[in-house]
Parts: C-alpha cells; sequence; structure tokens
C-alpha cells in the first residue's frame, strides 16, 4: 500500500510540474469548462454540446499556436558562492536572445534539479511525522510528501517577466532566489515560456545551465558574548591549531648553546655566518574555546537540530570577531573537530562545514568524548549546544567542571522550558551556566544568554 501510494505520489508530482509551466491558470478553466460541458451536453442541438464544441476549438488553436514557437536563447547567470536561509538572494541573468525577431511577453524559470524523495526518504518520514490524522492528505501522508520535497530542493524561485527582447542581443536581469533550508541547491538549467494568443497554454524553450549553490544555516542576532574561560598556555602557539608538531611563535636567532635542540638550528643563517645558529621562540597565552554541537538523534531531521546547528553558526561568527581560538567539534559520520580564529580559518569556512552538518543516528553521545578530551588541556572554556538532557549529557558537563573548565550550556528543548529531572536554579554556579532555548523563541531567548 505504501509503495504504490508513493509511486502515486511521484507519478503525479511529476505530471503536476509540467502542467503548471505549460498550462497557465486560464487554460486550466477553459479545460476544466470543456470538460464538463462536454460530460453535461447531449445531443448537437445542446447549448453546453456548442460551447464544448467552441472552447475545443480554442483549445486546439491554442495548443498548434504554443507548438509553433520558434526559439534560439542562450543564457548566463552570475551566483555567489554562498547564500543564507531565509535570505533573499538577487543575481544576475544575461539572456541572449539569438533569433531575428523581437520577443515579447516571455516568462523566466528556474529548473531545479528533480526533488522528489526516495522510497526510503518517504518511508521514514511516515514513520516519525508527529502531523495528526485529521486530513485526508495527513492520513496518506501526501503533507509528508511535500514537506520533503522543500527539504531537497532548499529554495524558492518565483517566474522572472522578462522585458522585450531585441534580435540578435543580450539583455541583463535580475533573478530572485529565496534559500528555505541549510544544504545544495542544485539548478539544470532555465526555461523560456511565451503563452499562446489566448493565453492558456505556454510554449517553453529549455536552456542547460546546470550550477549549485551552498546554503549556509540561519544566523540569529546575539548580545555581546562574554565566552567564559581565562587565557591559557598553548604549548604549541597559534600554529598548533593547524600543524601537528610542537610549534612556538618566532622571536630573534642567537648563537647555539650546549643542551638546544637540532631541530631548532637555523641552517640559512648556519651556513651565512659559519657557525650555529638557532631558532628562539616564545610561548603563547590565548583564549581558547570549544564549541560542542549536539548531532546526536535517532531521525534524520528536526527542528531542533536544524536550530541548534543555526546556533552554533552564529556563536561562531560572533567569536571570529574575538581575539581567541575556537574548536568547533561535533559527530557526523565520524568525530570531527575544526579550529577557527587569529587567522587559521575564515568565517565562511566554518558556515560551509556547518552547512553539511548531519545528524548522527548510529553512535551513543560517549563518541564526543575523545575529541574534548584531547584539546581539553588547552581549552580556556567551553560551549554546549544539546539537543535534549540525559545522563550521558550531563556527565560531559560534570566532567568539565571537574577539570575546572568553564562551560556555557544551551539546551533547545520544544516543551516549553521544562525538561525531566533539570533544574536549572540548582546546577547553575560558577563554573556553569544553563539556558533552555524553547522552538519558536530562539531568537527571544538567546538574546538573553
Amino acid at each position: 500500500m505504501k509503495l504504490f501510494v508513493y509511486r502515486l505520489f511521484y507519478i503525479s508530482y511529476g505530471i503536476q510540474r509540467k502542467l503548471t509551466r505549460r498550462v497557465t491558470v486560464s487554460g486550466m478553466v477553459v479545460s476544466l469548462l470543456a470538460i464538463a460541458a462536454a460530460l453535461t451536453g447531449s445531443s448537437n442541438e445542446s447549448m453546453n454540446y456548442q460551447i464544448f464544441t467552441f472552447l475545443l476549438s480554442i483549445l486546439i488553436i491554442s495548443i498548434v499556436s504554443s507548438l509553433l514557437f520558434r526559439y534560439r536563447f542562450s543564457a548566463n547567470r552570475s551566483l555567489p558562492r554562498f547564500a543564507t536561509v531565509g535570505v533573499k538572494l538577487k543575481y544576475k541573468i544575461v539572456i541572449h536572445n539569438k533569433s531575428n525577431k523581437i520577443q515579447k511577453c516571455l516568462k523566466l524559470f528556474e529548473n531545479f534539479a528533480d526533488p522528489r524523495p526516495n522510497f526510503k526518504d518517504f518511508l521514514e518520514a511516515l514513520e516519525t511525522r508527529r502531523a495528526r490524522r485529521n486530513s485526508f492528505t495527513q492520513a496518506f501522508g501526501y503533507d509528508r510528501w511535500l514537506w520533503l520535497i522543500s527539504r531537497k530542493q532548499c529554495a524558492r524561485a518565483f517566474p522572472l517577466d522578462l522585458p522585450n527582447l531585441a534580435p540578435n542581443s543580450k539583455t541583463e536581469v535580475i533573478g530572485e532566489i529565496i534559500p528555505t533550508q541549510r544544504g545544495v541547491i542544485r539548478l539544470t538549467g532555465m526555461t523560456v515560456a511565451r503563452p499562446d494568443p489566448f493565453g492558456l497554454f505556454n510554449a517553453c524553450a529549455t536552456i542547460s545551465l546546470p550550477h549549485s549553490l551552498l546554503i549556509l544555516p540561519k544566523l540569529y542576532k546575539l548580545p555581546p558574548v562574554q565566552l567564559p574561560g581565562v587565557k591559557k598556555h598553548q604549548s604549541g602557539g597559534v600554529a598548533l591549531a593547524s600543524s601537528v608538531g610542537d610549534s612556538e611563535e618566532f622571536r630573534s636567532l642567537r648563537d647555539y648553546r650546549p643542551g638546544d635542540s637540532l631541530r631548532k638550528i637555523h641552517w640559512k643563517s648556519w651556513a651565512k655566518v659559519g657557525k650555529p645558529i638557532v631558532k628562539e621562540e616564545q610561548d603563547e597565552f590565548f583564549v581558547r574555546h570549544a564549541l560542542i554541537l549536539d548531532t546526536f538523534q535517532s531521525v534524520n531531521y528536526s527542528e531542533i537540530l536544524e536550530e541548534a546547528i543555526s546556533i552554533a553558526a552564529s556563536l561562531a561568527c560572533e567569536v571570529q570577531t574575538q581575539e581567541s581560538l575556537l574548536d568547533l567539534m561535533f559527530v557526523g559520520n565520524e568525530a570531527y573537530c575544526f579550529t577557527f580564529g587569529r587567522g587559521l580559518s575564515h568565517a565562511d569556512k566554518m558556515l560551509e562545514i556547518l552547512a553539511s552538518v548531519v545528524a548522527c543516528r548510529d553512535k551513543s553521545f560517549d563518541s564526543i568524548i575523545p575529541v574534548v578530551i584531547e584539546k581539553l588541556s588547552l581549552l580556556s572554556g567551553c560551549i554546549c549546544i544539546f539537543l535534549c538532557w540525559d545522563e550521558d549529557r550531563k556527565r560531559l558537563v560534570n566532567y568539565l567542571k571537574s577539570m575546572g573548565i568553564h562551560t556555557l550550556v544551551l539546551i533547545i528543548t520544544d516543551k516549553e522550558g521544562k525538561l525531566d529531572n533539570f533544574d536549572s536554579n540548582s546546577m547553575n554556579d560558577q563554573l556553569t551556566k544553563f539556558h533552555i532555548l524553547n522552538l519558536g523563541k530562539i531568537q527571544e531567548e538567546l538574546m538573553h544568554i
């Protein structure tokens, strides 16, 4: 039964997608009226039969006219590297009319890659949805089908009315895309549509123009964030964050002294002056924080995880403006740790990583512990973004507290601030601060952290 419903949705959506471009609203109304007249007419003398004949002749003329549309177009679009969820993206499109005739009344459509989900994703969405089955579409999963399509497509683009295109000329227009989900937008090309004289059907010319665009997570406005912790000695200096080995900050050159490491010899200077010269370095002290992103859940997608990623991106962008390092830690297909700040990586790179984060469904929360322990001695403080509150997460917070690490804990919930076995007043202390963020009130409550 579920396979039949999936195939029905799959085929019907494909037909609907094509008809939306080809048939105008007026064309749909006339077609329905013609069908109704045909079903109710009983003889050649019937008024309904005459109406049917009249409407059918109009439809035939419109269809033939649309088939006679001759076109020669090419196009080019200029997209940026990134876009952000909820921020309208405007970009330049150049249309080249290669015909010897002026082209009028044209519309331009962006063609997205086929967004229809596979059967496995559809089945999982049916099993995990929370919507009440109080309508036909919910009972058969059509609401989830549309939701999956929206998620996979990641954006909306509305038809663009083109100005008159002069013969053998190029015309520049501005296109608009509204990103709705983080991920990758895949565009396959454009369609130029021209209505027939009656405005019932569109003649369509498809231009192949593949392109992809990364959609970054939504960003929240934050107050000045006073991150916890103090400066700590970094045994390898700033360079340790981007290389392997013990590397300190260079200060000067001096003569070799017995006991100096051979690794610190400056060979070029030795060759120049004829005696051993070594590099003198200094230790580095600066603030370094960990941003622990909880990705552990049983489903591929949840609104709580999306909000957690957006909060992580917002906090990480805030840290980029401060003189500190930030270690972004999370678990996807494996455990990851990326270091940003003090010139090591830019905010764009960090947002690009967060745009690709996926839920971890096959590992336990403890799999992130080794990543945290590896950096623990270097950390000044820690920010934890949790999807829930349980014993595993409580143990991690208590461990950080026992090591003297200042910790800010943000817990996202859809339970209106109520978590089982959790009392933020009794758990807040000098080292650890807790904040509960409710879905639908994230922006408001972030302003109070």
